[in-house]
């Protein structure tokens, strides 16, 4: 009986995937409609759409630091009708908070990593430091003398800063701010030293000198500043990217994960997804389920050590 009763089950299973999707489904973004989290999202509801035949739509879900529209995917039911497309949030509110009413590994189904986008490393034009290894010896000179600017504890760019500090050993002082164009400010203006903000932000600043751009957090260059090297080059080991991706609630059929993940593939690959994330400095990536679980545990313990080093106490 055990054995028929998991040979219905597979059947069962089978036959929903097949069926999927057979009405509109949600992707819910837990930030507002603009942004890498944002674009992401409607290229691939654009795509699903027009691959599978039913409408997918994003719902942006916006407030508390991503947690009101998170929490809101992982208790939704697990029919594969409401999915969520994240960012690197998802791990670092868990690193930050202390109560966080979900957990990125138990409550949800990887599907796939979407893309990923570095920040970039940005001083004041009056400082001297015209590289990373200069930043670092000028920081060694004079500890705790230098500033940089955030739009808050715990988001994408103060944690960058956190792990330069954690890998080189040296004392920069945090201060944040309300917002990354606040900070940006600051920097052109000298009031602050450094700061670390995404391509699109920064990007207009450099181009003008108002700023100057010393290095990427990725692991490569990126085409929206060539010339500007990752920090990695100076302090090896060193990668911090906010990341995109998508997931759907733990216990969706493993059939219509695959279903998703084969089609994001497609969409990811495509050259209008490759377009439209140019200008915010990202690009497209691309994973299995499997991998994309490894990717967040991996996450999870990096973040954990940097904040544990940054003394951060949880909120």
């Amino acid at each position: 009986m055990r054995w028929a009763s998991v040979v219905l089950a597979f059947w069962v299973f089978a036959a929903f995937a097949q069926d999927y999707p057979s009405r509109p489904v949600r992707i819910i973004v837990p930030s507002p409609p603009a942004g890498g989290t944002d674009i992401v999202g409607r290229v691939l509801a654009e795509h699903f759409t027009r691959a599978l035949g039913q409408q997918f739509f994003v719902e942006n879900k916006p407030g508390a630091g991503n947690l009101i529209g998170i929490e809101a995917a992982a208790r939704s039911a697990a029919d594969g009708y409401t999915l969520l497309m994240t960012a690197s949030t998802i791990v670092l509110n868990t690193v930050l908070y202390k109560k966080v009413p979900y957990d990125p590994i138990r409550d949800f189904a990887p599907i796939t990593i979407a893309a990923t986008a570095p920040n970039i490393l940005i001083v004041s034009p009056n400082l001297p430091a015209k590289s990373v290894a200069e930043l670092i010896a000028l920081a060694k000179q004079k500890p705790g003398a230098l500033s940089y600017g955030t739009p808050g504890i715990g988001t994408s760019p103060h944690l960058c800063m956190e792990l330069l500090k954690y890998m080189a050993g040296i004392d920069i002082q945090h201060v944040p701010y309300r917002g990354t164009a606040a900070a940006v400010t600051d920097v052109m203006s000298g009031q602050i030293q450094a700061a670390f903000a995404t391509a699109l932000t920064a990007k207009p600043q450099v181009d003008a000198g108002r700023v100057r751009a010393l290095a990427v957090s990725g692991p490569r260059r990126v085409e929206a500043l060539p010339a500007v090297p990752p920090v990695g080059e100076t302090v090896p080991g060193y990668e911090a990217m906010q990341w995109y991706g998508l997931l759907a609630p733990a216990g969706v059929p493993v059939a219509v994960v695959e279903k998703l993940n084969a089609e994001a593939l497609v969409a990811l690959r495509s050259k209008e997804m490759k377009d439209r994330l140019a200008g915010d400095g990202a690009e497209p990536l691309g994973s299995s389920p499997a991998e994309f679980g490894a990717f967040i545990r991996r996450e999870l313990d990096k973040w954990s050590k940097v904040a544990a080093a940054a003394k951060i106490e949880k909120q």
